[in-house]
């Protein structure tokens, strides 16, 4: 039985390694062509007091390299923009002639007229490089907008906590399971679709023919986030089949299980950066938008669409668990997984499919939030003790106390933000987490058992 564990573990890394590992080479090659993309903006103010940004053209820009030599001199055309070819992936300088600015206008204070572009910038083939005119835009802003936009902040990041959430806690309500590898299943799904969308599969370029699929075998985020939550569901599954459902057969206990996940969380991240490397990625699409102004908030129209998928993702799992068969057997399971068997529901049907679940809901929460806040090696590990206070306050366990929990705890994150330094803002989601774990161990909606 041992040496059959093994070698599940075996196939498991070794197909992670094919997809992974062929796609995400930290040599990349260097005859793709890059840019720089440089513009110049005036961050004047509507009569509202709104930012109003506007292009500035004309603008004389130079680009040199590390040598001091001239790659190219142009002008931003009537949108602000100037993009200029470079050679390779190297470092540059980038020049702004201040006498070409229009009259009255001048830089702003934080925006050097000479900028450092470093090779290991250069996460996309064009990096972006921009230049500020006028007032900054972070002035003037009331104390009602700043916690209005912080409240905005919050809820999308709770809606994408609770999606991740979601599966957590149904694992834990079948299995009893606390899975610490949650996170890397977050970050699996943002990394796969990060490998279709923006270094590419060549051997796929035969399907260039489909909208949205282009020659070099990368694909629009419209087809790499679909397919990176299927192979998210794919993970899950893999998981289940090859490591805890054999460890559940044999009795093993859930310490001990607990603590393989513990290990197989700190395998997958240093895998993960061995492959994907230490910096953080933007996907192809979608990565440059001006904000919308609503009201007192800004929003992107990408987040505002994440946001809005989230939540009719998150509407879709409750309808299924409220009032499908599969979600009844699930919640059944979670009650009392032996008086669930002894009335017909086939227990490990139902577990296999909560890995399914779980592993592709944890999949779109990585890949909105690497559209939110681009991909990194460790993103699902940074977001782990947030689930793991969501899920507390909600309710171990519970479904819904995972969506009510994961909201709470993403709002109470950014608002927090206003009283504590940024990169403290999670500590008061883990100061509710030792408050519920003392006061309320079933948390909202959990209920009081007996225990001994």
């Amino acid at each position: 039985m041992q040496s059959s564990l093994v070698v599940r573990l075996l196939i498991l890394a070794t197909a992670i390694f094919s997809v992974l590992g062929f796609a995400l080479s930290p040599a990349q090659a260097e005859d793709s062509e890059y840019a720089l993309r440089i513009q110049v903006k005036d961050q004047g103010r509507s009569a509202d007091g709104k930012t109003d940004n506007q292009p500035v053209p004309g603008v004389e820009v130079t680009v040199t390299d590390s040598t001091g030599l001239v790659i190219e001199t142009g002008v931003t055309d009537s949108e602000g923009i100037l993009i200029i070819s470079v050679p390779s992936r190297a470092d540059y300088t980038v020049s702004l002639n201040e006498e070409t600015l229009p009259s009255a206008e001048k830089l702003d204070a934080k925006t050097p007229a000479v900028q450092k572009v470093l090779t290991d910038s250069f996460v996309t083939k064009t990096k972006v490089v921009t230049y500020f005119t006028g007032e900054s835009q972070n002035v003037s802003q009331s104390g009602f907008e700043r916690v209005a936009q912080r409240f905005s902040d919050g809820i999308r990041l709770g809606l994408i906590l609770a999606m991740c959430s979601v599966g957590l806690s149904l694992i834990f309500g079948t299995t009893g399971l606390t899975n610490f590898a949650h996170g890397e299943m977050v970050t699996f799904g943002g990394v796969m679709a990060f490998v279709f969308n923006v270094t590419g599969l060549t051997f796929l370029g035969f399907l260039s023919f489909i909208p949205g699929i282009r020659d070099d075998g990368t694909f629009h985020i419209f087809w790499a986030a679909p397919i990176g939550i299927i192979l998210g569901g794919g993970f899950g599954w893999a998981l289940n089949k090859g490591i805890f459902g054999p460890l559940r057969r044999r009795g093993v206990g859930l310490v001990t299980q607990m603590v393989l996940t513990v290990g197989l969380s700190i395998a997958l991240r240093n895998f993960f950066l061995s492959r994907f490397e230490g910096r953080t990625r933007p996907f192809a699409d979608f990565s440059l938008q001006k904000a919308w102004d609503l009201g007192p908030i800004n929003i992107t129209p990408r987040d505002f669409v994440v946001s809005v998928l989230c939540l009719i993702i998150l509407i879709v799992t409750a309808l299924g668990l409220r009032f499908t068969r599969l979600g009844k057997a699930t919640r059944a399971v979670s009650d009392n997984p032996d008086l669930a068997s002894a009335t017909g529901i086939d227990s490990e049907k139902v577990i296999r499919l909560v890995w399914i679940l779980g592993g592709c809901l944890a999949a779109a929460g990585g890949i909105f939030r690497g559209l939110d806040e681009q991909v990194s090696f460790d993103m699902g590990g940074r977001l782990l003790f947030l689930l793991f206070a969501g899920i507390t306050l909600g309710g171990l366990g519970s479904a819904f106390g995972a969506l009510v929990g994961g909201f709470v705890i993403g709002i109470l994150v950014e608002v927090s933000s206003l009283v504590v330094p940024t990169e403290l803002k999670t500590a008061p989601a883990l100061l509710i987490l030792i408050l519920v774990l003392l006061l309320r161990p079933q948390g909202i909606l959990g209920r009081a058992q007996r225990v001994g």
